[in-house]
């Protein structure tokens, strides 16, 4: 397998632990004000990437989807709102999160619908050809190791299934771009730090997204991989981009 840049940026530098569980330690930290930052920083454009993003499985009208790295599961809940499949799973390492996104689930009576399960995406606890569809909302970032990852949904997904990934990526434009690193850079864990009290995990933040091989880099270790038809499309600016990929 390959590594990437991102694959070695983790979220406490002077911790010995490896990236996967400094990742999981830091969203059981935050998670008590993850909703509330998403929102606030991106100034609730996120729920139109999400929303977006989802639509680009209408096509194929998945029965059974996995939400890989689901946090607190909006990206789940907002997927069975928009094309209302058999069964939703979300898997996530942070318990901290899952736990916020079942009392989601429950309070919207979805629990029938929506099952969010402690889980590892470099190994799925699922069959080959279990899901026609799977989704990661800024998660990819957070793989310990990306081709493990992107391997791992390749092998659940049944032939014809799509992926959907949504993430961060940076502008094209040099003054939307300079705009959008000065925020991330200086604002963003800034923000983090009062609202959050962990203002590392919002330096983390901007650290993945200036490593990770994003857009046409993407496309081709998706490829790579033996994925087919991928193609990606930049919203806001280039400030989020859809990856959509079939096995």
């Amino acid at each position: 397998m390959n590594t990437y840049g991102h694959d070695s940026v983790v979220p406490f530098s002077k911790s010995r632990e490896g990236k996967k569980r400094q990742v999981q330690q830091m969203f059981d930290n935050i998670a008590f004000r993850y909703d509330f930052l998403n929102r606030f920083l991106s100034a609730g454009i996120d729920k139109s990437w999400r929303r977006k993003a989802i639509r680009e499985l209408k096509g194929i009208a998945p029965k059974k989807v996995l939400d890989v790295a689901t946090g607190t599961g909006d990206f789940a809940i907002q997927c069975y709102k928009t094309l209302q499949p058999e069964q939703i799973t979300g898997i996530d390492i942070s318990e901290g999160m899952l736990e916020l996104g079942r009392q989601k689930v429950q309070r919207l009576g979805l629990e029938s619908c929506i099952t969010l399960l402690n889980g590892d995406s470099e190994a799925i606890l699922f069959p080959e050809n279990s899901f026609d569809a799977v989704t990661v909302a800024f998660g990819v970032r957070n793989f310990e190791n990306l081709e493990a990852g992107l391997s791992e949904i390749l092998r659940v997904l049944r032939p014809g299934g799509r992926l959907v990934v949504l993430e961060f990526s940076r502008p094209s434009l040099p003054v939307i771009r300079s705009l959008y690193q000065f925020y991330m850079r200086f604002i963003t864990p800034n923000l983090g730090r009062v609202i959050s009290r962990d203002n590392e995990a919002y330096q983390y933040l901007n650290d993945s997204v200036q490593k990770f091989p994003e857009k046409q880099d993407f496309i081709q270790i998706l490829n790579q991989l033996q994925y087919r038809h991928s193609f990606y499309k930049t919203l806001s600016l280039g400030i989020c981009t859809i990856y959509c990929a079939e096995k």
